[in-house]
């Protein structure tokens, strides 16, 4: 997050600290044979709080690095980042 504003870099590692949370409750979870519908509800929570982190990261990206890059001449080099990141989002 090179031109990362320092508020929105506290905010998505809290809550990578959140998600790393509530993976070790799903361990936790497995081991207390807890009922597998719960967990696999727990898996879609932490599933969807890794999407909205890479959507923040996406739009810090976007904000900062691709607009440097849009704005200093490096526009390739900014489509080809973007296209990167799509293509991994589809999969």
């Amino acid at each position: 997050m090179k031109h990362a504003d320092a508020g929105n870099k506290r905010k998505i590692v809290r809550w990578l600290k959140i998600i790393e949370g509530q993976v070790r409750g799903l361990a936790a979870m497995l081991e207390k044979n807890t009922y597998c519908i719960d967990i696999i509800t727990q898996t879609s929570a932490v599933k969807q709080a890794l999407s909205n982190v890479e959507d923040a990261l996406m739009e810090e990206h976007l904000n900062g690095c691709v607009h440097h890059q849009m704005t200093s001449g490096q526009s390739k080099k900014a489509v080809g980042e973007v296209l990167k990141v799509y293509k991994l989002k589809r999969k």
